[in-house]
């Protein structure tokens, strides 16, 4: 794939997010309102949408063994390499490695992945086990060392941790996942006229993601003037080191090829993840250093993303 095809198959992702970023900066629709559209997004409609394709899809090829163990070793690798360095630098409070990790790691499936894979190959659901992974691996990781550094909820820590995995894996994206997964394996017949309705609600849900992203990040504003050498050092691992790592962990070591790899290595490229910022408000730690990365690798990922694509390909 070129260069101008990879960059038309990217304009339809331009231009819902640059329609946000225009509208939220003229003030013609509240920046504010970018919640409303993205809880429709991840409450309702990405759900959807995965629910119904993995309930038709062939869960075989779905979960490919190789791939999905490559990408978590890549992803194991990034772990222990943020952290490390971070420790290096002088950090020392166990939340703020964590928060970097998962800034550095975990990437932005629902209202970034989704919408533009579901623009570049018409299908998203090989972004599930990711998805899954990332759910029940990494930010289970994440909540455990936000949770036991905490104490001012009521409860001990086994109490406080136990909620927030509960939280965590009872979240809409993930019951509708579970749900496609075990009606698919099940045989349970679904109505046509539900995937049907599952299906025309699915299909907005990538150009609403990436319009709510858009007003989100043109209401913030971005001042590069002010990135720090940190926050340089995290978007450039993201979007940089980690989709190199997750290529040459699944190519070399478990010989992941052809369209997998691909997958793989766009995945890994995906920005900074939303909730990184809610979380850093929940547990009051790296709360102007979260927002500055969700904004700042988002763009990043923008600019990249066709170089990404054409490489990948390759």
């Amino acid at each position: 794939m070129g260069t101008v095809a990879a960059l038309e198959k990217l304009v339809p992702v331009v231009l819902a997010f640059g329609c946000g970023v225009l509208l939220a900066r003229r003030k013609v629709v509240p920046a504010e309102s970018s919640k409303a559209f993205s809880d429709y997004s991840f409450l309702f409609a990405v759900p959807c949408y995965l629910f119904g394709n993995i309930y038709a899809g062939d869960l075989g090829a779905l979960f490919d063994r190789r791939a999905v163990l490559g990408y978590a070793a890549a992803a194991g690798v990034a772990v222990l390499a943020v952290g490390l360095v971070s420790v290096a630098y002088g950090l020392r409070e166990p939340r703020s490695v964590a928060l970097r990790i998962m800034a550095a790691v975990q990437v932005n499936t629902a209202y970034f992945a989704v919408p533009v894979f579901i623009t570049l190959f018409g299908d998203a659901t090989p972004i599930f086990p990711i998805l899954l992974f990332q759910v029940c691996v990494l930010s289970l990781l994440v909540i455990s060392v936000m949770e036991l550094g905490r104490s001012d909820t009521p409860g001990g820590p086994v109490v406080r941790l136990r909620r927030a995995v509960t939280a965590s894996l009872t979240t809409p994206l993930v019951l509708a996942c579970n749900a496609g997964i075990v009606l698919n394996l099940l045989s349970v017949p679904v109505p046509r006229v539900l995937l049907d309705g599952f299906a025309f609600v699915g299909d907005s849900a990538s150009p609403v993601a990436l319009f709510a992203l858009g007003l989100h990040l043109g209401g913030f504003g971005l001042d590069l003037r002010a990135t720090t050498r940190e926050e340089l050092a995290i978007v450039a691992f993201k979007g940089v080191g980690f989709p190199l790592l997750a290529w040459a962990v699944c190519a070399l070591v478990f010989d992941v090829e052809g369209a997998w790899l691909t997958y793989l290595v766009l995945i890994a490229a995906m920005p900074t993840p939303q909730n990184l910022f809610t979380f850093a408000q929940r547990y009051d730690v790296g709360v102007d250093l979260s927002a500055a990365l969700v904004v700042k690798s988002s763009l990043a990922t923008l600019v990249l993303l066709p170089l990404w694509l054409q490489w990948a390909a390759a």
